[in-house]
């Protein structure tokens, strides 16, 4: 199997992903009140399944059992990060959600890591999420622990997500391999999705909004994922995922009108910092084979 690198540079892949999956985060807003948890994610995996499956055309004869098991390994840790991560929103705060979930890719890149300066960045790129993210501020009385474990389980999926992209990306050429996911994810899911939300879910403006989250949130980013991590470690991916907090809090301002405060903006240079001392090391630095 012959591996390109990508013609944008994969870190530079990462960051349009993380800017895409914010937008749709904003977007995302407005239509869990509508359709609820399922309904959302069920509306955004099958949407884009479609879009995702009639791009890329995935070539499914001749696959071997490896090929399936990883797949689908990609799509439950997919699917499970979503939901997951939607139900935590309906119980937790959402800057509590995002740092609790980041637990999963900071434990993924200190693990996968062999050099002393990326062991620091984690320490610090910690640091910055927990200050962007707001969860010094919320008081822990407002939490319940069924939010607290689904924001677990939505880090742990999402550690798993990084893993199993890396994987389906060696086995699979082009886009194939997160079509076929986002296919297996939607199957599942997408029941679920049409007995909650039932009618709802095609109402004009809910379909609407649904289509623009999938693309936003899960067809850009996913695929532009998919395309990086084929050249790019699993460890510095998972610092450069640090600047998801700092993105969500641009796209506060920016989309909803949510203020910076002076501490999330001190958090916003701490994760800048630690991905720029990855990226420092990166240019010194091969990715592995397979």
């Amino acid at each position: 199997m012959t591996r390109t690198r990508p013609a944008v540079p994969a870190p530079a892949l990462v960051l349009l992903a993380i800017a895409s999956v914010q937008l749709g985060g904003a977007l995302a807003a407005t239509l869990l009140p509508a359709v609820g948890v399922a309904g959302s994610v069920a509306l955004r995996l099958s949407i884009a399944a479609l879009l995702l499956l009639a791009y890329a055309r995935p070539r499914l004869r001749g696959r071997t059992r490896l090929d399936w098991v990883t797949v689908a390994s990609y799509a439950a840790s997919l699917g499970l990060m979503n939901f997951a991560f939607y139900a935590a929103l309906q119980r937790l705060p959402i800057g509590v959600t995002v740092t609790i979930e980041f637990v999963g890719p900071l434990l993924l890149a200190a693990a996968s890591s062999r050099r002393r300066p990326d062991l620091a960045a984690v320490g610090v790129a910690a640091a910055g999420v927990v200050l962007v993210s707001g969860a010094l501020d919320t008081s822990w009385s407002d939490l319940d622990l069924v939010g607290l474990a689904l924001a677990l389980l939505a880090g742990v999926c999402w550690a798993g997500y990084i893993v199993t992209s890396a994987r389906t990306g060696a086995r699979f050429d082009g886009l194939d391999g997160i079509a076929v996911a986002m296919l297996l994810a939607a199957a599942v899911i997408a029941p679920w999705g049409l007995v909650s939300a039932g009618a709802g879910l095609l109402d004009g403006e809910v379909l609407l909004k649904g289509a623009g989250i999938a693309l936003l949130s899960s067809v850009v980013p996913y695929s532009l994922e998919l395309i990086a991590l084929r050249t790019l470690r699993a460890n510095v991916f998972g610092i450069l995922l640090s600047l998801e907090p700092a993105a969500a809090a641009v796209a506060g301002l920016v989309v909803l009108g949510q203020t910076l405060t002076p501490v999330r903006l001190v958090g916003m240079a701490l994760v800048v910092i630690a991905s720029g001392v990855v990226l420092s090391g990166r240019r010194t630095s091969t990715p592995p084979e397979g």
